[in-house]
């Protein structure tokens, strides 16, 4: 469908940047938006200012997408951050923080986006969540809550929306060369206990992986493509061997849990049931 409009947030850098230039060397038009429009310079195509946490501010950056271009196609609902550290580290600020951002930023702008697409008995929302939003990684907590809680949401979503004419899909990258390990990510303070557990190697292993991550974040712009592309993709795609290797482990696990305790889990009924 060449020009269709994707409504790209955190588009400044990372995977919303590379994403916003592979649909634009496609002929499609984007609305990029960040925090500082500033850091959208380069991007020949239409930018806004857009605060996830602001209400006001995704209101108006949606409106000013639909009065420029006329309707929203695609929206990418990329802006994001981290947080490393234990769970009993965190301070109550960082914790919502990340929340506000990572979970309710984006329910804002769906929910601010949805009236249009509803319209129009079209469109997609691509969540980007993670490896993280499937496995829950020692030293990750708050940032897997996040995304645990935007994978519920684009679940039930996709039902809500579906015979609306209106797709959701969730993608779950691994490790990629962004700089979500670095300028993205915030760390805790440390608690000398954590340090030899799996928290403290997952703060090391983040302090020493920006810039070397081993995945591309081109590749990973033209599958989310081909993923709005195809009109029978799954719900889900994770992104990197990494990705796909720990989620199949994951289920792997779950699945022998499930058989190994299921008559303990069916024996729940009223005798007289």
């Amino acid at each position: 469908m060449p020009g269709r409009v994707w409504f790209i947030t955190g588009a400044s850098s990372g995977f919303g940047r590379v994403l916003a230039q592979t649909v634009l060397a496609r002929g499609e038009r984007v609305a990029a938006t960040a925090r500082d429009p500033a850091k959208l310079a380069g991007l020949d195509t239409f930018a806004t200012r857009l605060d996830v946490t602001d209400p006001g501010s995704v209101d108006a950056a949606v409106n000013a997408a639909v009065a420029e271009f006329g309707r929203i196609d695609v929206l990418v609902n990329n802006a994001g951050h981290g947080l490393v550290g234990a769970l009993e580290e965190l301070t109550d600020a960082q914790a919502r923080q990340v929340i506000e951002t990572n979970v309710f930023g984006v329910l804002a702008v769906t929910r601010a986006v949805l009236p249009h697409l509803r319209a129009q008995r079209s469109g997609h929302i691509v969540q980007l969540s993670s490896v993280g939003g499937v496995v829950g990684n020692p030293g990750h907590a708050l940032y897997a809550t996040s995304k645990f809680a935007l994978e519920g949401m684009s679940e039930a979503l996709a039902g809500e929306v579906g015979p609306l004419g209106i797709r959701v899909s969730i993608v779950e990258p691994g490790p990629f060369r962004t700089d979500f390990a670095g300028r993205s990510m915030a760390f805790s303070d440390p608690i000398d206990d954590y340090r030899d557990t799996p928290a403290g190697a997952m703060r090391r292993r983040f302090s020493q992986q920006d810039g070397v991550q081993p995945n591309d974040p081109a590749k990973a712009a033209e599958a989310i493509v081909k993923l709005v592309d195809t009109p029978d993709a799954p719900l889900r795609l994770p992104l990197g061997p990494e990705a796909v290797g720990r989620i199949g482990e994951k289920l792997e696990r779950q699945l022998a849990d499930l058989a190994a305790w299921e008559q303990v889990s069916l024996d729940t009924r009223y005798p007289d049931d």
